[in-house]
């Protein structure tokens, strides 16, 4: 186990008209190449500009808070509806994570193959909810390929159209259960990383998923020798220490943990950094539903 720290790092399918209202398709393109005056004022903001994004990176993400507080009118979200915490607990949240994932991956890429190449890397953000971090991650690395997994169909609803109004063309949304794509054989230990901002920000749900749980949905998605990355609090500990029998059993063992200073209101976290060793055994996901009421 190593103990690193990390720096801080600033900051398809349209609405239906019976479900959400009067928003239309010529409205969703006219956003996109014509952002609205509140939209250019948050790009140039010290979370987005100071994250070295050029012009039009500032202005996707300018369009994805612009599509979340949208939508957070018709559907939860998320429990912040202050444009400026937005981009705190948000935006800046989901990149502060970024420096652990490549600094961890291009150290063990060394390591284990002698190539610390980043291009191309596949990442699945499992339990994405409204995009975080994985939208966030694709604006600031466009030669990443990124899937969003989601299981409600509403969130994935929105994740399609953000991606269309965003612009991105390294994001696919794969809509279903965890426990599901874990047993596919077109997904099953196909991903470089693996990613879980285990911070839940849903104004009816107020949950903070486990190592323990977390662990078993998204380690099964990995390749050996990739990378499961729980973004975490300030002082994760005792999780890592009751999930390390657990972690092991899927095939793991924890690299690093990293400290790293978010700009959200609850100051440090943590970003725990598992290595995948070797093959997960079939048996793991477990059927729907069973991983969290019979924890491993």
């Amino acid at each position: 186990m190593s103990l690193c720290c990390c720096p801080a790092a600033a900051r398809r399918f349209l609405l239906t008209p019976l479900f959400f209202g009067r928003r239309r398709h010529d409205q969703v393109r006219y956003s996109t190449l014509h952002p609205s005056p509140l939209a250019t004022a948050r790009a140039a903001s010290p979370v987005v500009a100071s994250s070295s994004f050029s012009p039009s990176q500032q202005r996707q993400v300018s369009l994805y808070v612009d599509a979340l507080l949208d939508w957070n009118q018709r559907m939860n979200l998320t429990a912040v509806t202050d444009e400026d915490e937005v981009m705190t607990r948000h935006v800046a949240d989901s990149l502060a994570v970024l420096p652990s994932i490549e600094r961890a991956y291009r150290a063990h890429s060394v390591s284990s193959s002698g190539s610390g190449d980043m291009e191309g890397m596949r990442l699945i953000d499992v339990g994405s909810g409204a995009g975080l971090p994985g939208l966030i991650l694709a604006v600031a690395r466009p030669g990443w390929k990124f899937t969003l997994l989601e299981s409600m169909r509403k969130r994935c609803t929105f994740l399609e159209h953000a991606v269309e109004v965003m612009g991105l063309s390294n994001v696919d949304i794969l809509c279903d259960r965890a426990e599901n794509v874990g047993q596919s054989p077109d997904f099953r230990e196909s991903f470089d990383v693996a990613v879980a901002r285990a911070v839940a920000e849903l104004k009816v749900l107020e949950i903070k998923p486990s190592i323990l749980l977390i662990a078993e949905y998204c380690l099964p998605l990995v390749r050996v020798d990739g990378l499961f990355i729980a973004a975490k609090g300030h002082d994760p500990h005792e999780e890592i220490k009751s999930a390390e029998s657990a972690v092991h059993k899927l095939g793991a063992s924890m690299l690093e943990i990293c400290d790293v200073e978010s700009m959200g209101p609850h100051g440090q976290r943590t970003a725990v950094v598992y290595l995948k060793e070797r093959i997960t055994p079939k048996k793991y996901p477990r059927h729907p539903g069973t991983p969290s009421k019979m924890p491993l």
